[in-house]
């Protein structure tokens, strides 16, 4: 995987990094299930021991735990030698009303602290503060504007506060780029029209599986503005070689329509010699506005798997024939 020249006016430190796989944090906050400490560590060991230099994180992922413990992963690298990212738009404040779980929001952490949206000036300022101090480090090199559209749109609030001041950091030299991340197509385009992002980070819509309708790829690729894929397995479905029954899609048990088309893929991969989770891990790089692919890991053994999935060769008439069976749109 090669950073794309549409990021030409990115430091060279981010090219790098973003050359190889890059490594998703939701896990360490106990997303969906409980993450020993040392695996976490044992997790950024191997994936550093297997070149990739390029991690992200957020206070929203188990109310900054995961932060704690990338930070605390990351301490001992020389600082220069990687990227890191987190995220803006979610404050933590005490919880008022602590029920003891932050199992609703998807994390098994106790819930003492509750987020709280906040896409100012001020709030992006506090953020960024309140990361560090959890990170442990002086600097992040990348800040994502988190999820603006969820749970109402705050598109407005984030363009009047928080992008003037992420063009001040990095117009400073505090931040080197920053971002938009979200799952909504639609919200990235908005900001990709009426903004100066460097980079968006593009969850689930951008996959194997579904590719975004709305234009937004080729407008990145067209404002010189670098696409990180992200959720490139959607929630799990193309994960497996042969999606089962109960996989899930977009957090949730998969609909119909997707768990019929993944099979379909699978049986293409399959007679090409090619697994689903390769296809899927590998697919999004192929476009040019994409400069990174990025996976969450938990493990020395997803860590690994995902490696070996990365570097796989897949056969160009894998691809010709998803078209051919109207599995892969024929501009893709």
């Amino acid at each position: 995987m090669t950073a794309s020249s549409v990021i030409h006016r990115l430091p060279d430190k981010l090219h790098t990094a973003f050359s190889k796989l890059g490594f998703g944090t939701a896990q360490f906050g106990n997303m969906g299930k409980k993450v020993a400490a040392e695996d976490c560590l044992d997790a950024v060991e191997a994936a550093w021991n297997g070149g990739l230099r390029f991690f992200d994180t957020a206070p929203h992922y188990g109310l900054g735990l995961s932060e704690e413990r990338l930070g605390r992963a990351l301490r001992v690298r020389p600082r220069k030698d990687y990227v890191i990212s987190t995220k803006v738009g979610r404050l933590l404040s005490d919880n008022p009303t602590p029920q003891g779980s932050d199992r609703d929001n998807g994390f098994l952490v106790p819930d003492k602290l509750t987020r709280v949206r906040d896409y100012t000036a001020e709030g992006v300022q506090r953020s960024l503060e309140e990361s560090l101090s959890r990170l442990k480090l002086d600097a992040v090199d990348i800040l994502w504007i988190h999820d603006p559209e969820e749970p109402t749109d705050r598109f407005d609030e984030a363009i009047s506060g928080a992008v003037p001041m992420l063009n001040r950091l990095r117009d400073e030299g505090v931040i080197s780029a920053w971002g938009i991340g979200s799952k909504d197509a639609n919200m990235l385009r908005r900001f990709v029209d009426h903004s100066d992002p460097d980079l968006i980070m593009l969850a689930g819509r951008y996959t194997l599986l579904e590719q975004e309708q709305v234009g937004l790829m080729s407008a990145c690729q067209a404002k010189g503005i670098g696409v990180i894929a992200v959720g490139v397995f959607n929630s799990g479905l193309l994960a497996r070689e042969e999606p089962p029954v109960d996989a899930w899609y977009e957090y949730g048990p998969a609909p119909k329509w997707a768990l019929d088309r993944a099979r379909l893929m699978a049986e293409v991969a399959r007679q090409h010699g090619v697994s689903l989770p390769e296809a899927a891990l590998n697919f999004p790089k192929r476009h040019p506005a994409v400069v990174n692919v990025m996976a969450g890991m938990r493990s020395v053994a997803q860590v690994e798997k995902n490696l070996a999935l990365v570097s796989s060769e897949i056969p160009e008439a894998f691809w010709n024939d998803l078209r051919a069976q109207g599995l892969l749109k024929e501009e893709v």
